[in-house]
């Protein structure tokens, strides 16, 4: 039996994550991360303070033993930071997927291992295999097809994988809170949480509002014609179909963000129908690679997550240069974006991950 830390949230996933560990026989702490504190008074719901509360209710109930890890200063160094800087270079940046490579396998994981406990465990949706004899752990798509979050866990690294723990992938939601009744866990029938990993409901308008300073200019045709102004160019993504301010003339379609141009600071917007230029594509450069088990040096099919809540796609993959691949997938993609996260699978099974740098 491990000695684990489960990353206890306040929320339902993680609540049992911890009761099923401690069920199987290991020893279990709870661990809830500190990692923002809404100081600058932000607009929206930032519920930390509840949160805690639940989760230190629920180590209560479990009779298990719980710390608060105070994460606030790595949180603003290593996503925070990261978030406000892609968004000011033009990219839209995905903070959900990082910080679970930097915070809850990264400096979690590193307080966990430091203070003598052999993996980290959390509610996510994901399923880990393998693992023994030291051989490297594989991560696969959570049973729940409505709840599956290794997306989210895509750019994790072999070795954070290996201390993970995911002891609610095999379950569907349903089945969640119905053990959670069982278990008697206060947090049995709490509403999943919402918007920025850790920041709470927030929207992401009203956060890069208050950090990134509006920078105004024309709203644009593919032809170049004025239709509006923009707030700042990093306030809108690729692919935008509410927001921007600007009606249709063309009745039935909308208009969609298809470029920023950040030359001239304008905002290209055209119809959201399959012949705009620039809305689709099927070629990509992927950089800032992550395998768990893709070989970037080869050729090699498989299927492609291009974001969350899209479906797997078709494509092969091929070396572009040392530290890149070019994707091309069967069939056009809409609005990928610079700066997303997509997802390499080879079936069930996650295989590594990388960000997209250029649409072709």
């Amino acid at each position: 039996m491990a000695k684990i830390l489960v990353g206890l949230s306040g929320g339902v996933d993680s609540s049992l994550a911890a009761a099923l560990l401690l069920e199987q026989g290991h020893e279990v702490v709870g661990g809830y991360m500190k990692n923002w504190i809404n100081t600058d008074n932000i607009p929206g719901e930032c519920p930390w303070e509840q949160d805690l509360d639940d989760a230190y209710a629920v180590a209560k109930t479990l009779g298990i033993e719980f710390r608060v890890v105070d994460l606030i200063d790595h949180y603003k160094d290593r996503i925070v930071d990261y978030l406000l800087a892609g968004y000011r270079d033009g990219i839209t940046p995905n903070p959900d997927v990082f910080c679970n490579r930097e915070m809850k396998f990264g400096v979690f994981l590193d307080y966990a291992l430091d203070q003598g406990f052999d993996a980290v465990g959390t509610g996510h949706y994901a399923r880990r295999r393998g693992g023994e004899n030291g051989e490297p752990a594989q991560l696969w798509r959570g049973s729940d097809p409505n709840k599956d979050q290794s997306y989210f866990l895509s750019m994790m690294k072999q070795e954070q994988v290996d201390r993970a723990r995911f002891p609610v992938g095999e379950m569907l939601k349903t089945e969640v809170r119905a053990m959670s009744e069982r278990f008697g866990l206060p947090t049995a029938q709490k509403k999943d949480s919402q918007g920025i990993c850790f920041i709470g409901n927030v929207k992401m308008s009203d956060f890069l509002t208050h950090y990134v300073p509006d920078n105004p200019g024309e709203i644009i045709t593919p032809d170049g014609k004025v239709v509006g102004q923009h707030r700042g160019l990093h306030l809108y993504t690729l692919g935008q179909r509410k927001g921007h301010g600007v009606a249709s003339p063309k009745t039935g379609v909308a208009y969609v963000v298809v470029r920023k141009d950040f030359k001239t600071n304008q905002l290209v917007v055209g119809y959201d129908q399959p012949d705009t230029q620039g809305l689709y594509t099927t070629e990509c450069i992927i950089g800032s690679l992550s395998s768990l088990g893709a070989d970037w040096t080869e050729p090699f099919s498989c299927s492609i997550q291009p974001r969350y809540r899209s479906q797997a796609e078709a494509a092969s993959v091929k070396p572009y240069d040392s530290h890149r691949v070019r994707i091309s997938f069967q069939q056009p993609q809409r609005a990928l974006t610079p700066g997303q996260i997509c997802a390499f699978y080879d079936g069930a099974r996650l295989i590594g991950a990388g960000v997209f740098e250029e649409i072709l």
